[in-house]
């Protein structure tokens, strides 16, 4: 069974699926083409409405059959709200997705971080890629309810007529209906991304905003860089032609892509993919008013920044991008490495066995999967040539007899990695396995996920 971590994927076999997320959860799917809308209210499967083609709800399990969707559905985003609405899920059990193949064969465990305000949590989408399908991890969190995630998807979702002393106007049939079982979905308020387009932003005035909050912070200042300004407007166009928010555009390329495509590599990256503000200053204030965006902007490891929009002109919808970088310079790539080194051989001694040594062979062969991963835009221990870890270690020069291997991608820092490594349990014993001897590190900035990791261990 493969253990995702966010942005991970994994091919999915002929036949249904299931996805099962036990637990005080709602599980729904939205089912959608490239535009990442639906067609109507039939594709929104929920508590209320089980059942679409390819598609049935049982309690807290989704079975998914790609080939009996509808015709043009290309995606299907898996999401799960607190069966109590209005509840936050930071103070629920953090959810975890099982994935199941035919005959009952485990394939996949998701447990993404733990969620704090955010009352939706879009766990995985299963998207279809050439002739087959695939299942990637998301973990996004989203503050605006069940309601809110249906009508950014093109759900027809009604407001409650209010009290009226004329009758009211017809309005359109609410989906999802209420059910005697659930309380009705609680709409949202309009959304914010119908405000009228403004000019460009300067990159003065963005950066004098979000340079005054960093200092309130405690954080240093950062600079602007024309090449994130340039991948920042190469995004936000895409999105504004998608219409819709994304880390990947219709092209398929993701903005950690369009990013590395101007010759920038980077050690770190952050990102802000926001609908609605019409200004540098609605922008800086959304970023400050939610918890996960504030971070971000205001973490110290971020040294650059780049701000654009664009609008579309058939909505009127405004899409942002925010790019946070910390340019990778020649001591980086060592200082991450032997930061990932020094926190798995705490682990290590948290468990009365020894550090390992760095072994430059095994260094050079995880160094080269990280890069790898990007350049051939693939998340796995097998490489598209069919080698396996033992085969690249050898390749570099290893003579080990026994090797094992953690991959990752998406963490923004060795902590971070370390830690989701440490929560799953094949990724941990590969760190606890006590008669590895040695190990080598890797890291590439770039590809659909942002970060790519690479432990290799040997003995």
């Amino acid at each position: 069974m493969t253990e995702l971590v966010p942005g991970g994927n994994l091919p999915l076999p002929g036949g249904a699926v299931t996805v099962r997320v036990s637990g005080p959860f709602d599980v729904s799917a939205l089912i959608t083409d490239d535009s990442g809308r639906v067609r109507g209210d039939g594709d929104f499967v929920f508590y209320n409405q089980p059942a679409a083609p390819g598609a049935r709800l049982s309690g807290d399990t989704l079975t998914l059959d790609p080939a009996r969707l509808r015709v043009g559905a290309t995606r299907i985003t898996v999401a799960v709200t607190p069966a109590d609405p209005g509840t936050p899920l930071g103070r629920l059990p953090a959810p975890t997705l099982h994935l199941t193949g035919p005959g009952g064969r485990a394939l996949a465990r998701f447990a993404p971080p733990r969620p704090r305000q955010e009352t939706v949590l879009l766990l995985a989408e299963i998207y279809r890629r050439d002739t087959g399908w695939k299942l990637r991890a998301l973990g996004q969190g989203y503050a605006d309810g069940l309601a809110g995630l249906a009508r950014d998807f093109g759900v027809d979702v009604a407001e409650e007529p209010g009290p009226a002393s004329t009758p009211p106007v017809a309005a359109p049939t609410p989906v999802p209906p209420p059910m005697p079982s659930r309380p009705p979905v609680a709409p949202r308020p309009p959304p914010s991304h119908v405000w009228p387009h403004r000019p460009s932003p300067t990159p003065d005035a963005f950066l004098a905003l979000v340079n005054s909050a960093r200092a309130a912070a405690g954080s240093p200042p950062v600079s602007p860089d024309t090449r994130l300004t340039s991948a920042a407007q190469a995004h936000a166009s895409a999105m504004a032609a998608a219409q819709r928010l994304g880390v990947q555009g219709a092209d398929g390329l993701s903005v950690y892509q369009r990013l590395t495509a101007t010759g920038y590599a980077y050690v770190t990256v952050g990102e802000h993919l926001v609908s609605g503000p019409r200004t540098p200053a609605e922008f800086v204030d959304y970023c400050l008013r939610t918890a996960q965006p504030r971070q971000t902007l205001g973490d110290p490891a971020f040294t650059h920044a780049g701000l654009a929009h664009a609008s579309d002109g058939r909505t009127g919808d405004t899409y942002w991008t925010a790019l946070w970088v910390r340019p990778l310079t020649p001591g980086d790539l060592s200082r991450t490495a032997s930061e990932v080194v020094d926190l798995t051989n705490r682990e290590r001694a948290r468990h009365g066995l020894p550090p390992l040594a760095v072994d430059p062979f095994l260094t050079t062969a995880a160094q080269a999967h990280s890069a790898d991963m990007i350049a051939r835009a693939f998340y796995s221990h097998t490489s598209p040539d069919g080698s396996q870890p033992w085969d690249r270690a050898a390749a570099a020069g290893s003579g080990r007899r026994s090797i094992g291997e953690n991959i990752a991608c998406g963490q923004r820092s060795p902590a971070e990695v370390v830690e989701g490594w440490m929560n799953s349990p094949g990724h941990r014993a590969n760190i606890l396995k006590p008669g590895f001897t040695h190990i080598g590190i890797g890291f590439a900035g770039g590809g659909s996920s942002g970060t790519y990791w690479t432990q290799l261990f040997g003995a």
